[in-house]
């Protein structure tokens, strides 16, 4: 289901990063949300983009989001910043949950780098509204380019939050490693941000000996793919027998659509899961940030919007 949303206003957060206030353009009430939510924002031209909600799950007058114009994008966010306006009508879809919030933890760290600050401002909201421990650690290259810290300064949270950046002086600088504890009975570990960063922080939380369990990721992209490792192989659908070539740099949801054959999808980028498939047969070369490593060891499911086969053949379930 897509709501009808207008552009009540929005702010200047950085040279390059906006805040979106959007409010229903018939002045309803809004679909209630999570803490960890984001919503598809149909931006024209058939482009579909996600964006995570950084404000109170408490409110039902209002989204906001935070989108970062980034040249080596899709043209999703170039395009988005350069049509901005308040009153701009815009078609998103109901706010979806990947990267949900464990409010009965009995402490979150919450890891941000970025942009990667928005899905976590939502839960610094909800975490403090509950009275649950919490620290919210805001990494960024300097204090020019994070957005959203007059809004923490303000904020009744403002306390619980360490900002760090990488041009303070060397001796003032602080990494993941320095802040990140061992593990403790009840506390969780989320992180959004770059995939070096996020990356970088599980490795080391997993090395203190952290479990699976309670270490939590949001990607905003998944990793890039060398063109070169792009080669030609076959998709067969398992209940009809078909048999779809996929190009060298082609997606095997762009081959399927050229033989009739659509898959929803959403991100294009493997973060999302809209795509998620069923592997009959075949080995994939998951390119994606959505699937566990248990899961792509057992390759039973793939990214058809990223990934491609290792395989001559990949046969999938699809209906």
């Amino acid at each position: 289901m897509t709501l009808n949303m207008l552009v009540g206003r929005f702010r200047r957060e950085t040279d390059d990063i906006v805040s979106i206030e959007l409010v229903d353009a018939d002045g309803h009430p809004l679909p209630a949300f999570s803490a960890g939510s984001h919503i598809d924002v149909h931006i024209g031209n058939g482009l579909v983009r996600q964006y995570s909600l950084c404000n109170s799950p408490a409110e039902t007058n209002r989204y906001v989001i935070g989108v970062l114009k980034d040249p080596k994008s899709r043209g999703g966010s170039v395009a988005l910043h350069d049509m901005l306006a308040e009153g701009l009508r815009l078609r998103i879809g109901e706010p979806r949950n990947l990267f949900p919030l464990d409010e009965t933890a009995d402490r979150s760290l919450l890891f941000a780098g970025g942009i990667g600050i928005t899905p976590m401002l939502a839960m610094a909201e909800r975490l403090r509204m509950l009275g649950r421990p919490f620290e919210l650690h805001y990494w960024g290259r300097s204090l020019s380019r994070m957005a959203f810290l007059n809004h923490i300064a303000a904020s009744d949270f403002k306390d619980d939050v360490r900002i760090h950046c990488d041009d303070a002086p060397e001796d003032q600088r602080v990494v993941p490693d320095d802040v990140l504890p061992d593990p403790e009975p009840g506390s969780h570990v989320y992180v959004c941000g770059p995939q070096g960063f996020i990356d970088r922080v599980l490795e080391r939380a997993r090395m203190r000996g952290w479990p699976e369990s309670r270490l939590h990721k949001e990607y905003f992209g998944s990793a890039v793919s060398d063109p070169a490792d792009d080669g030609a192989f076959t998709i067969r659908i398992a209940h009809t027998g078909a048999i779809v070539p996929v190009k060298p740099g082609q997606s095997v949801v762009a081959a399927l659509a050229e033989h009739g054959i659509e898959l929803p999808v959403s991100c294009e980028q493997g973060v999302c899961g809209t795509c998620l498939t069923r592997i009959v047969d075949g080995i994939p070369d998951h390119r994606d940030s959505y699937l566990t490593d248990d899961e792509r060891e057992a390759n039973t499911l793939f990214l058809p919007c990223c990934s491609r086969a290792k395989s001559e053949c990949l046969v999938i379930d699809i209906r």
